[in-house]
């Protein structure tokens, strides 16, 4: 049995977890990690949309293996898959207990926190290449200069520390930065062993975080009934219901890949409750909504915080964010 992922090293190692995780109920399961190449490891430079959003960059090729048959199953990052766009003939038939939710400040070691808090960011460069912390970030800290900045975790932390600026795509070229801070996922950074270059973790207060992180996911074949029933046994319940919840809102509300969304759920015994936020660009504007609804209707759960944000004026910040 194959299982398809990227190369990275973030890949490898959730990929690694899937099958430790599928061997505790299978030990007898032969599985082989098939990497792929994606558009969006291999070009560094570009915003996602120039692949197709998050789609095209990360899960294209994957999504094409098992179409193919060349691979039973695909390993993803539930955040990189697009929310709002169907798979037809795939479907996700495990969703892993969910890893730690928040995100993570990294600084330059020469660069305290207490002097960045102070200052309001100003004077100080944050490199990320999501909107959503693009928009948070400037929310907190007015003053800060968002730089585009893309790659691998130890890649962009090697540029950070020793000031290496991000090359720009051809046109118009040339390059931004150095950095002097990023913004990374927290359960990321401690998968690699790079949790020691952390120097703030944000609350949820501070910086909600995206629909599905902390979530891996696994796609097969939707009429592969074998691989399903291999890969149920792996299912979180949970995860899969704030999953479920948490792409409702990106679906209704048709996020794209610049759309700064930001959706976390929070399942509680037979509870779960839901935030979903919609923030401009450069952060001043935020609409929230917050909904406490049954576990085992997660869809419905968000489609009231969808509806609640398109009241609220969601549609037209989504439509100004919509830039080239």
């Amino acid at each position: 049995m194959r299982i398809g992922t990227r190369k990275s090293s973030m890949a490898m190692a959730q990929t690694e977890e899937v099958i430790r995780q599928l061997r505790l109920h299978w030990p007898d399961l032969a599985i082989e990690i098939a990497d792929r190449n994606a558009l969006g490891d291999e070009d560094q430079r570009s915003k996602l949309a120039v692949h197709g959003g998050k789609g095209g960059a990360f899960v294209s090729g994957i999504h094409d293996g098992i179409r193919s048959g060349d691979l039973q199953m695909g390993m993803h990052s539930l955040k990189d898959m697009p929310g709002n766009e169907e798979t037809p003939g795939l479907v996700i038939a495990a969703y892993m207990k969910r890893d730690d939710t928040e995100d993570a400040l990294l600084l330059r070691s020469d660069v305290r926190f207490d002097d960045f808090k102070a200052s309001k960011g100003k004077g100080y460069k944050v490199g990320t290449n999501a909107v959503r912390r693009a928009a948070l970030i400037k929310r907190l800290f007015p003053d800060v200069e968002v730089i585009h900045f893309r790659g691998a975790a130890d890649t962009r932390i090697d540029k950070l520390e020793n000031r290496i600026p991000q090359p720009l795509p051809e046109p118009p070229g040339g390059s931004v930065g150095p950095a002097d801070a990023l913004i990374l996922a927290k359960s990321g950074l401690y998968r690699v062993g790079l949790e020691r270059h952390i120097a703030h973790v944000f609350s949820k207060a501070e910086m909600l975080p995206a629909a599905g992180q902390g979530i891996v996911a696994v796609e097969c074949a939707e009429t592969d009934w074998e691989t399903r029933r291999i890969l149920a046994a792996v299912n979180d319940g949970a995860s899969e219901a704030a999953a479920l919840a948490e792409r409702e809102v990106l679906w209704i509300l048709d996020g794209h890949c610049n759309s700064p969304i930001a959706v976390h759920a929070q399942p509680d015994d037979e509870m779960m409750t839901l935030t979903g936020q919609v923030m401009s660009l450069d952060g001043e504007r935020l609409i929230e909504c917050k909904v406490t609804g049954p576990l085992n209707l997660p869809k419905d759960l968000g489609r009231t915080v969808a509806m609640d944000l398109i009241e609220k004026g969601a549609h037209a910040i989504i439509e100004a964010s919509r830039v080239d």
